[in-house]
């Protein structure tokens, strides 16, 4: 489901994000070092910044863009305790951000955990879609980790059959396969899966998918 700048604020402000775990994705970091990101990266959603934080410690052209401005905040924050000051964040909508007259062009985005948000409300995941290929380049690659409704967990969770509809025009579905995504457990977690089998706190690897997509 959507929500609202206000929404998101008050997740990092009231340190109730169980994205937020100190650390980039394991599944990110793989896809660096395999090869999949190359050029001028976009981050959307970007979040607590680990990834764009992470990508331009490597030496990457990297942007992240988030709604929330205490999402920037903390990004911000973060890379300057990570000795990354050089990491680049803006307050953006990243629907909006793909329609702009100005809108700049990247050869690989890098989407954890950003997609599912949309996953069940047809016309936002449109939308969002449409500003992916506008901001991406001929050939350029869209990465996208997202919760799986394969299994247990929290938070927004999709089908694959969604990510394959999604992109199927303007697109080729290069691979989508599992992988895990980790979060932490917070009270609004439990909340949401009382039976997810650990205690407030914790770090928990949900199922995901991961998905690799060219722009054509």
């Amino acid at each position: 489901m959507t929500r609202s700048a206000e929404f998101w604020n008050a997740a990092y402000d009231n340190d109730v994000a169980p994205w937020v775990i100190g650390e980039p994705q394991a599944a990110i970091v793989a896809l660096e070092r395999d090869g999949w990101i190359r050029g001028r990266v976009l981050d959307p959603g970007s979040g607590a910044g680990e990834h764009t934080i992470l990508l331009t410690k490597l030496g990457y052209d990297v942007l992240g863009i988030d709604l929330s401005s205490s999402a920037v905040e903390f990004a911000r924050g973060n890379a300057a305790a990570q000795g990354v000051p050089a990491a680049k964040f803006e307050v953006a909508d990243a629907i909006a951000f793909g329609v702009a007259e100005d809108a700049p062009v990247f050869d690989t985005i890098v989407d954890s955990a950003l997609f599912h948000v949309f996953g069940t409300e047809p016309e936002p995941r449109a939308a969002y879609v449409r500003s992916l290929h506008a901001l991406c380049k001929p050939g350029g690659l869209v990465n996208i980790l997202a919760l799986s409704d394969a299994g247990p967990g929290f938070g927004p969770q999709i089908s694959d059959s969604v990510i394959r509809e999604s992109f199927a025009d303007g697109w080729e579905l290069e691979d989508i396969q599992p992988a895990y995504y980790r979060g932490r457990v917070t009270a609004s977690a439990l909340e949401q899966n009382p039976d997810i089998g650990v205690s407030e706190g914790s770090s928990i690897d949900v199922i995901a998918w991961l998905a690799r997509i060219r722009r054509v």
